[in-house]
């Protein structure tokens, strides 16, 4: 990258606020390949807003470091742009879960994450598309989850003890034994038509999320199709049951767990949904959001990250 302008847009309270400390060792990094202007963000959305100005003002790369929610962030800001002036982008893994950062083949150490971007080659991935029925909508890059999940990622907001995946899996059980909903679903896609209660519905570009579990085992960010995982109306024992099989990625061997792929969906749910995008929460408890529309977006991010 010698002789581009580089943007390094960082949440310091990424990881719990341990980001800011951390990314003091990059600094010599970045010198060593001709600098790099920095940002913080100090407010929420503020690093979708430092994203678009970096590619306003000219620069060839966008650089998040933080966790899966800076990542979101600075994507749906690079979106904002035509992309003949779109930078590409790059991520530092110094969040919680680093999920979108594992599934491109970033190493988990930031310092070697950046060397990774400073010296690597662009590829283009795909991107997924969310609308929901109050005209709100955002670019997503790794994962949503409805029911079980969205729950899980509400409570793991209020963690503040615990980290990583050990947060993720707290969530888990604190979901299991306060919210068993099901929900009553009506799915179409561009491969299929059906209706079900479900206790959560994902819909995939990346294969990981929350830090570990594999959801969408067989997803890839570049194959041009989304992959859904949607789980039946199971027991809470039964629930408890199919933890070990998503950490491991093989729930499909059960006949309450139905996987696929696809290019568009369309959700109408019976009962408000929680959800989250990319970690980041889209419906939280009491919500009132009932239908939403999801696409796939072939090849619409370059970005500098080793092949996965």
């Amino acid at each position: 990258m010698a002789g581009k302008r580089i943007k390094l847009i960082i949440n310091p309270n990424a990881d719990m606020g341990a980001a800011w400390r951390q990314a003091a060792a990059l600094r010599p990094i970045v010198e060593q390949h001709g600098g790099a202007d920095w940002a913080g963000t100090v407010y929420p959305t503020h690093a979708m807003e430092l994203a678009r100005q970096a590619g306003l003002d000219g620069y060839d790369l966008v650089v998040a470091i933080g966790g899966d929610g800076t990542v979101h962030e600075v994507i749906n800001g690079l979106m904002q742009l035509p992309a003949n002036k779109r930078p590409k982008f790059g991520v530092v893994p110094l969040g919680s879960g680093n999920d979108f950062a594992h599934a491109v083949g970033m190493d988990d150490r930031p310092e070697v994450a950046l060397q990774q971007i400073l010296t690597g080659a662009p590829r283009k991935i795909d991107l997924g598309v969310v609308e929901d029925e109050h005209g709100r909508k955002e670019y997503w890059n790794n994962t949503i989850n409805i029911g079980f999940g969205g729950s899980v990622n509400i409570y793991s907001h209020n963690l503040p003890v615990v980290r990583g995946f050990l947060m993720y899996f707290v969530a888990v059980l604190m979901t299991i034994i306060r919210n068993y909903d099901i929900l009553q679903m009506d799915i179409t896609t561009d491969e299929e038509q059906w209706s079900e209660g479900m206790i959560m519905l994902a819909v995939c570009n990346g294969h990981r999320e929350g830090g570990g579990f594999i959801t969408a085992p067989d997803a890839k960010l570049d194959d041009g199709v989304l992959n859904y995982t949607a789980a039946g109306a199971v027991s809470r024992l039964f629930m408890f049951r199919m933890i070990p099989e998503f950490m491991r990625g093989t729930q499909g061997k059960f006949s309450q767990v139905k996987m696929g792929t696809l290019k568009r969906m369309e959700i109408q749910c019976k009962q408000p949904m929680s959800m989250h995008t990319d970690g980041e929460i889209w419906a939280g408890f009491g919500s009132n959001v009932r239908h939403l529309k999801i696409q796939i977006l072939p090849k619409e991010l370059e970005i500098i990250a080793p092949k996965a």
